[in-house]
């Protein structure tokens, strides 16, 4: 909530605020800093109130102007201030004239710009004094700067002590994180003792005590109107948006606006802000939970980055002298992939939090806001707030909170390539291959949907369709769950080279290694060759598997869990596609990304 009570020029907490016709705050020792005098060419015109003077539309057309429309922009600034803001010197008087500035420190026929929305207003003569003070600001800084005097340790040896964090209750002691592993572990005669947070002083924001009492409007005195000094506030003037007295509705020129019982707008103003907050509130615990699932990414992504280094490196050792050079490259290539992953990450997180501070802040402020029971300091105030806390729900738009990255790294060496080829080695897969049958490699008689996953043909004769992952080594299982089996087909479940036939059974070249399988019985097949009849077939409802062995070059199938056969070919080398060839209707879901059966993991070997 810290930067909501900082003023925009001297970055410090605000000292006698004011708020200017934008709703902005200013202290007002840094609004005489940037004020600066109209030149003589617009003195024509109006004074620019900071009730954005009666008459409805016209008077707020008149009240604010831009910066750049005024010419105030084209005034070189001499200084800068603390918070990055310019700050603008006062004019010199003209020779001979009267240099006294008018009540309220600014010269009349100055003007203020805002140093946050840059919009300028002209002063009127009774100088800064004609904005209106936001006492309802200075009680919450008030109350804050109480609220930060912490209580300190009581045996710190330093000088100053350190905020204490706990209390034992049992010693009645207040101890520093630092003192109280020192002095009071949590382990023998202190076990059983009760360490509690410290207790909370007077004046903090939410506590209790005579400062908390003050701060919210019960030892501060009622504010007065500003064109009638002896007058409290008694309504509300929906035309002006701003509290008015009794006088200013008898003869002034609130006479004919819509006017407002004062208490009744209060509540109404309170709801909606609270009302508004409801959902910054929302959004601000879905950012937190955000927050730690990105912690949670970065730490994911820094495992798999460093399980995918050390593979390189095995495997890069093992190509001996030749593959030395290319080493580093592909080195270099794992470090980037986890380096722009990292960064996109951190970017988020940077991004998120920010919001999340800016909104917490503004949540904060606005409860602040709320608890106060001066109706007309809250009036002046709430239609501001109400829009920021508005805008500050609509940042939240729909996907800000999920990862732009995945922890998973697309990258698997192909290390099988001969020597000459070394050059081109480059990665082409996850550990756990996840991908959807091709729609561009398919035949046109087969049939895909549910994003590529779920395949059929209606065709009486076999067509084939392959996967998007290619695989060179390592050992890869996919299953295929059977949607739909009528009239005894015999789909054909296996891999391929890239140029396989599509419009033939699989494994009838010299393209394909396969299994194919009816009702009953099922069979190997590659260069047309039938092998290992072996019993159990297929139903609608049955899953076939896949495994792909390639550091032991095997391929193997299983069917409802249960290995089907023997392994069906072995010396299977080179580069292969997950593939598949349908007929008369059936209908298949793949299944993907998935671990290797148990029952076919290698052992682990015993640690020394």
């Amino acid at each position: 909530m810290e930067e909501e009570l900082k003023c925009p020029v001297c970055g410090a907490l605000f000292r006698e605020p004011i708020i200017l016709p934008c709703s902005h705050n200013v202290c007002l020792p840094c609004a005489r800093t940037i004020a600066v005098q109209t030149p003589d060419g617009e003195q024509h015109l109006p004074p620019l109130l900071h009730r954005a003077a009666g008459g409805g539309e016209h008077a707020d057309k008149l009240s604010l102007h831009s910066e750049t429309d005024s010419g105030y922009g084209s005034y070189a600034p001499s200084l800068r201030s603390p918070n990055g803001v310019r700050v603008l010197p006062l004019a010199p008087a003209a020779p001979g004239a009267a240099a006294a500035p008018a009540r309220g420190g600014g010269p009349a026929g100055s003007s203020l710009t805002c140093p946050q929305c840059h919009r300028s207003a002209s002063l009127d003569p009774r100088g800064l004094r004609g904005f209106p003070r936001n006492r309802l600001l200075e009680a919450i800084v008030q109350r804050y700067q109480q609220g930060r005097a912490a209580a300190k340790c009581q045996l710190c040896d330093r000088s100053p002590p350190e905020p204490a964090a706990v209390r034992c209750e049992q010693c009645e002691v207040l101890y520093c994180a630092a003192c109280q592993l020192r002095c009071h572990p949590a382990r023998g005669p202190f076990a059983k003792h009760r360490l509690a947070p410290p207790p909370a002083q007077p004046g903090a924001p939410g506590g209790g005590g005579e400062a908390g009492g003050k701060g919210a409007g019960g030892g501060r005195k009622a504010p007065t109107c500003a064109e009638h000094d002896a007058e409290s506030y008694s309504m509300y003037c929906v035309s002006c948006r701003g509290p008015v007295c009794c006088r200013c509705l008898e003869g002034g020129r609130h006479g004919k606006h819509d006017v407002r019982a004062l208490g009744a707008m209060w509540k109404q103003h309170k709801a909606q802000l609270s009302q508004a907050l409801n959902g910054v509130s929302d959004k601000a615990k879905e950012a937190k939970e955000f927050l730690v699932q990105l912690k949670n990414l970065l730490q994911q992504i820094q495992e798999n980055g460093l399980d995918y280094e050390a593979c390189l490196v095995a495997q890069c050792d093992a190509l001996v002298d030749a593959l030395t050079r290319q080493k580093a490259k592909l080195l270099t290539k794992v470090t980037k992939e986890r380096e722009h992953k990292l960064k996109i990450v951190w970017d988020q997180i940077n991004h998120c939090t920010l919001k999340l501070r800016q909104s917490t802040g503004l949540m904060e402020y606005c409860l602040e806001v709320i608890k106060e029971n001066d109706p007309s300091g809250f009036l002046q105030i709430s239609d501001a707030l109400i829009k920021r806390v508005q805008v500050s729900q609509e940042q939240w738009v729909k996907g800000a909170l999920e990862p732009k990255v995945s922890a998973e790294f697309d990258l698997t060496l192909d290390s099988e390539p001969l020597l000459q080829s070394i050059h081109q080695l480059d990665f082409i897969q996850m550990k756990l291959a996840w991908f959807a049958f091709d729609p561009s490699s398919a035949h046109r008689d087969i049939v895909l949907s549910n994003d590529n996953q779920t395949a059929t043909c209606n065709s009486y004769d076999d067509r084939v369709v392959l996967g998007t992952a290619a695989f060179s080594k390592g050992v890869h299982y996919w299953e295929l769950h059977v949607d739909r089996y009528d009239n005894h087909p015999d789909p054909a479940f296996g891999i391929a080279r890239i140029n396989v036939v599509k419009d033939m059974m699989l494994g009838k070249d010299d393209k394909a290694w396969a299994m194919y399988v009816d009702n009953n019985r099922s069979w190997f097949m590659h260069c047309n060759s039938h092998t290992n009849r072996t019993e159990g077939g297929v139903s609608k409802g049955a899953t076939v598997g896949v495994l792909l062995d390639l550091n032991k070059h095997n391929l193997t199938f299983y069917i409802n869990g249960q290995q089907q056969g023997p392994p069906a070919f072995e010396n299977v080398e080179g580069v292969f596609m997950p593939a598949l060839s349908l007929n008369r209707n059936v209908q298949v879901t793949l299944h993907t990304g998935l671990e290797v059966p148990q029952s076919v993991k290698q052992p682990k070997l015993p640690s020394n």
